[in-house]
Order: C-alpha cells, then structure tokens, then sequence
C-alpha cells in the first residue's frame, strides 16, 4: 500500500498551485505571489490570510511589525490566518480562521472580478473589540459585497491587548525612539504601507485609499489620523462609534503612567518585571494569567501616548491642526449602551440616577438634569440610557468630529443610525440600535446575524448606507445615487446630522447642548494619571 505524503504546512502554503487556474486569481506581491479565489457568485476575487510583517513571535514580541519574509512558489491565499491572540472576547463575534496564534499579521483583499490595475477606490477596515478581541475572519466583515459596488476592501489582524499595548521602561530603553507600546496601532500602519506598495495589482488606486473602523476600529481611525508615521497613507476616515478624544472605557495613558501601571500588572501576574523572561513565556500562559489577573486589577492595555507613534495626545494634535487634513465621515449609533441601563441591577430609578448626577456633576448637576430629565421613570430610564450611551462612546465621537470641524480643513459629515433592529441571538429585542449594530449594514451582510429576522426597510437601509459609504470613498462626499441629500456638518450649515432610518433625512443637531454640557466638564486634552485611570 502507498504510504501517503505529508508535508509542512509551511511547505504547502508556497507549493505552485494548479496550473489551469485562472490568472486573475494569481496576483503578485513585493513578497510572492498568492493565488486567491472567486466568492460563490464570481464576481469578486478574495484573497485572505496574506502575511504583511513577520511574525512577532519570540525576541519580536513587543517590537515594531518587522517585514515579511519573501517565498517562491505561489501562496495559497484561500484561506483566513490566524486570529492574534486575545483575551475577553464578545459573544458576538463568531470567527472563520485556524484559531489563535502570535502568528497572526495577515491580510485579507476582496476585490473585483475585472478591477483593472490601479483603478479603484480602497477601502481598509479596522476591525473593533476594544483593543484585546476581535479578527478579520468574522462574517459580518466580510468585504466580499462592498466590493460589488466596485472598491477594493482591505482588513488587517492586528496585536490585541498585553501582545499590542504592552509598555515596559525596558522596551523604552531598548528603542530607538524611547518609545514602547502602541504595537498594534504599528501593525494597522504596516498594512497600510503594505497597501501603498502592493495594492495596485489588485486593482485599487493607492492613492485613494479610505480607512473605516467601529468601536476600537474608529478610536484607531481618529489616532491613524494624528500619528505623523501614518496620516499621509490614506486620504479619507471613517469612523463609527469611537473617538480617542474621551471614553469612560477607554483611555489612552502617557507612556510613563502606562509604564508604571503594567509593571505592576506583570508583577502581580508573573512575579517578574523582567523582559527576557516576560517574552519567554508561552502565549497560551501569557493569556491565561492575564485574564485571571485583568479580574483583581484596573489596567488597560490600550494605546498609550508614547512620544513617537503618539508624540501627543490625540486631542492635542487635532487642537494645534497636526492631523491628517481629509474628508471624515463618523457618527454613532442611536441607543450605543442602553442595553447596560435596561438590565442594570438594581433598576434605574429618577432618584438613583438623580444621585448619580449629583454624584459625578456636584455643582452642575442641576444643568445636567435638564439635559437629562427626570420627571417620570420612563424619562429617567431614557435619560439614563441617553447618558450612558453619551458617555461610553457617544461623547468622544462627537469631540472628534468637532476637532476636525475646527482644524481639519475639509468636508465632515456625521450620521445617526437610527433604525431599531430585530433581536437576534446575541441582542434581545427592545435595547435599541446598539453598539456594533451598524456593521452588517455597512458590508450588506445581514444574513449573517444569527436568529434576526430582518424587514425589507432593513435591506434597503443596507443598500443606502452601503452607497453612501462607497461614495464617500471614491470622491470624497457621500452624496450620490439618488440618495437624500447629506449636508456638510458645520456651523454654517445649522450642525445637519444624518439620521438613517427607514426615511433617512439630515436634520439640525437635537442634541447638541447636551454636548456642550458635557464638553465644558470633561473636554480637557489633559491624559489622566494613575490617579484617575480605569479599567478599558
């Protein structure tokens, strides 16, 4: 009997695959060449799991993306890489890769069946989490139906949590920038540059090149944009619930407090704050005693402002106009964090929440309480949730889209997704458009939701925005198609927002002086200290 042949992954991933393939789905890198596949109506090409870096595996881990190593033959890029290694993840995402590795800095492309080189608009996604979950492999992302309106689609696994957003006085002193942290903001920057170098061949115009992201995705978009290393390898932002301007959830610390703060993390975790040792420790041990010790501590493993990727804080550098001075489309969902309201133990109640306002606001509480009413319970529940929402996320996209208003020196148009969604099996009907929503929208998969039953108000809506954003990237203004007309946002134009519904119209900013409010209490550029961080 023959002994059948079995051979190194490694090997078969650069074995000359079939010869009778078609050319267009055999693409040329600086690195190789990949061969990738038609999706199942063969109109657009998918190639997936294309290494942008070398693995930052070993003495690399908590270093700078390194370039990826050239191969010959043809890579197979049929499939999804490994997602990077994470802790906490969401029980919504749902992903379609090998599982977790350190090996994880690949790239996925979907572009047009005929897309002539260098032709069509880019569009990079950024993908959310948090900055310690999340991967490129989830089906809502998939970019396969945005490229039908002839963009090419780009997203990129990037480090997560203590691999990304590790800061260490040891890895200061051993850069050359006396920088440490910010890894995995480095890694979205390194498939930029991949993009500018290699895009062309894959039909897209490197110098038209959108970068979109949600949540942690959109606090990277604002940050690509005020980091001098990245703001010139794209020429349009997106951004979608998040901002690096202010978060309850999310802060960006300076490189010294983020220093002291994870050397005593790894201290209580690890019993050392020594560096050769930290990096010798298995990844799968590295996670486990993270998230056993993320429990007891206050630490984020976020990105920090370091003095080189960040040489300020981001509010600082859109303040003095430093950033990327390009169109930006953002906005935010209508109920972000109500869920957290609607199921709070004990319920929510006029005079809690009365006392939490005077709790947080003292002084100004009274103004806050007109803002956020309290005259019934069923107003002091909305009000509850509007504030909770504003304060997540909400706040920090809203001071994001004003910065750039202010200093960016090109069109901003911001939106609301307004359009209540069925429930699902991770999100129980009733909490509103909540945070993540919109991204099936956006990449026109629905179907993907497990357990919605979506209305024909649902598909259209899709279609719009998907439109909208498609516009948006080619030419900069997302109006187009018939669509109703989406105003710039700015003061002369009366503050219109895009409400998107069922019937999507811009109307003026109903919120806006509860923005202000919160703008005069919080909107200072100053980072925290130790003495006021919080866990992300």
């Amino acid at each position: 009997m023959m002994r059948s042949l079995r051979l190194p992954l490694a090997l078969l991933m650069t074995l000359p695959l079939a010869a009778h393939a078609s050319n267009r789905l055999i693409v040329k890198t600086d690195k190789g060449k990949v061969q990738g596949a038609f999706t199942a109506d063969n109109q657009v090409r998918a190639f997936k799991g294309i290494p942008y870096a070398a693995p930052p595996i070993g003495d690399l881990r908590w270093q700078p993306p390194q370039p990826a190593a050239k191969w010959k033959g043809v890579r197979d890029a049929t499939q999804f890489g490994f997602h990077c290694m994470q802790t906490n993840g969401y029980t919504d995402m749902v992903f379609r890769d090998p599982g977790p590795s350190e090996d994880c800095l690949t790239l996925n492309v979907w572009t047009p069946a005929d897309a002539k080189k260098g032709s069509l608009p880019v569009m990079v996604w950024i993908y959310g989490g948090g900055f310690h979950a999340g991967t490129t492999s989830e089906p809502r992302q998939d970019g396969q139906f945005l490229a039908h309106r002839n963009v090419v689609v780009v997203s990129m696994n990037y480090r997560l949590g203590i691999f990304g957003f590790f800061v260490h006085p040891e890895l200061t002193a051993e850069s050359p920038h006396h920088a440490s942290g910010n890894y995995g903001l480095m890694d979205q920057n390194a498939a930029l540059e991949w993009v500018q170098k290699n895009i062309a061949n894959f039909g897209g115009d490197p110098h038209n090149v959108t970068i979109f992201g949600e949540s942690a995705g959109s606090f990277s978009v604002s940050t690509l944009m005020a980091s001098p290393l990245s703001q010139d390898r794209f020429q349009k932002a997106i951004g979608e619930s998040g901002g690096a301007f202010f978060s309850n959830s999310l802060r960006y610390l300076p490189r010294e407090v983020s220093e002291q703060q994870d050397m005593k993390f790894t201290e209580a975790a690890f019993d050392t704050t020594d560096l050769a040792a930290l990096r010798k420790i298995p990844a799968d041990q590295l996670v486990k005693e993270t998230e056993t010790e993320l429990k007891q501590l206050h630490v984020s493993f976020s990105p920090d402002i370091d003095g080189w990727f960040l040489p300020e804080s981001v509010p600082d550098i859109y303040a003095a106009g430093k950033q990327a001075h390009i169109p930006l489309l953002a906005g935010w969902n209508a109920d972000e964090d109500r869920g957290t309201v609607i199921f709070s133990k004990p319920p929510v109640t006029a005079e809690s929440f009365t006392a939490q306002a005077q709790s947080m606001f003292g002084p100004d509480a009274d103004e806050f309480l007109k803002l956020y009413p309290t005259n019934s319970k069923a107003e002091a529940l909305r009000s509850a949730g509007d504030f909770s929402s504003d304060r997540f996320i909400i706040y920090s996209t809203w001071r994001w889209l004003e910065a750039q208003v202010k200093t960016g020196g090109e069109p901003v148009y911001r939106y609301r997704l307004d359009l209540d969604p069925p429930g699902d099996k991770f999100h129980p009907a009733g909490i509103g458009v909540f945070h993540s929503d919109d991204i099936e929208y956006v990449f026109g998969t629905l179907d993907s939701r497990q357990g919605a039953v979506w209305s024909p108000e649902d598909r259209k809506l899709s279609d719009e925005i998907q439109q909208y954003w498609t516009n948006f990237a080619r030419t900069g203004d997302p109006n187009g198609n018939d669509l109703p007309k989406w105003p710039v946002y700015n003061a002369a134009g009366g503050w219109q927002v895009m409400h998107l519904n069922t019937t999507s119209e811009a109307k003026p900013d109903a919120q806006r002086n509860r923005y202000l409010f919160l703008d005069k209490v919080w909107g200072k550029s100053k980072a925290p200290t130790t003495s006021d961080t919080n866990s992300n």
